[in-house]
């Protein structure tokens, strides 16, 4: 039964994603083909994630935390539709905007304008629609007289902005953050932080993953630490950024 109450943006209940990996490496796809014509491939189970069970409620800022492979990413592309769980639900209550890749729609030969329009066709924008929108995405990224270079000529901060820029600029019901509130420098970096900020003030609900503890602590109502696929821990930012170092540095 899905969730009811006109709080929860979105729950996982009893999730598990199950990956088939070869279980030998198999260094060119000939290789692969041919053992796999000899039946000769064999596979063992990986599971991202075991058994999650997580409610998070509208207008939270929740960041995940834990190390490289525990998970988080996998979480993210299940909110994200990317995904679905080899067993268990999730339910998502509203429009989600996806960062997962900043910038992995932008095609290298058109300009940074171009691909302004572009993205915005591929999220079902108007033309009209996406000239009202064109000049502030253009003024938030920064990029000056380059919004009209070829993109292959910028430099990954520059791509990354204007990633950020056009992903960001209208406010969705719930927004997903993967390792993308680094882009750019010190003062772009205040500049999307206070995005995010507008954002949640105005009932937004954001998923950040970071492996910055202080950005964590600094943004979020609440941190989830993620351990080889399941929840280690869940509560406030300081206490579960805490149990974590303390793993870290033990």
């Amino acid at each position: 039964m899905e969730p009811s109450d006109h709080t929860t943006a979105i729950r996982l209940e009893n999730v598990s994603v199950a990956y088939r990996v070869p279980h030998e490496r198999i260094g060119t796809l000939k290789e692969y083909v041919i053992r796999w014509a000899q039946r000769r491939v064999k596979y063992e189970k990986f599971l991202a994630l075991h058994n999650i069970s997580l409610t998070i409620n509208r207008g939270e800022i929740v960041g995940l935390i834990g190390h490289n492979g525990a998970g988080k990413s996998t979480l993210l592309k299940l909110v994200s539709r990317v995904l679905t769980p080899t067993s268990g639900r999730v339910w998502v209550c509203g429009k989600v905007a996806p960062l997962l890749e900043l910038g992995a729609g932008f095609h290298p030969e058109l300009t940074g304008r171009e691909n302004i329009y572009l993205n915005g066709a591929i999220l079902g924008y108007t033309r009209k629609e996406m000239d009202q929108k064109a000049e502030r995405i253009i003024d938030f990224a920064e990029l000056g007289e380059f919004i009209d270079a070829p993109i292959r000529t910028y430099s990954s901060g520059m791509w990354a902005r204007l990633g950020f820029a056009v992903a960001t600029d209208s406010k969705p019901d719930i927004l997903i953050l993967d390792e993308v509130m680094s882009v750019g420098d010190e003062a772009f970096q205040r500049k999307s932080e206070a995005r995010m900020r507008s954002y949640f003030e105005m009932g937004a609900t954001i998923l950040l993953v970071s492996h910055n503890m202080d950005l964590i602590e600094k943004l979020c109502t609440r941190a989830v630490w993620l351990d080889h696929g399941v929840i280690k821990s869940a509560g406030s930012p300081q206490e579960t950024i805490r149990g974590y170092l303390g793993v870290q540095l033990a």
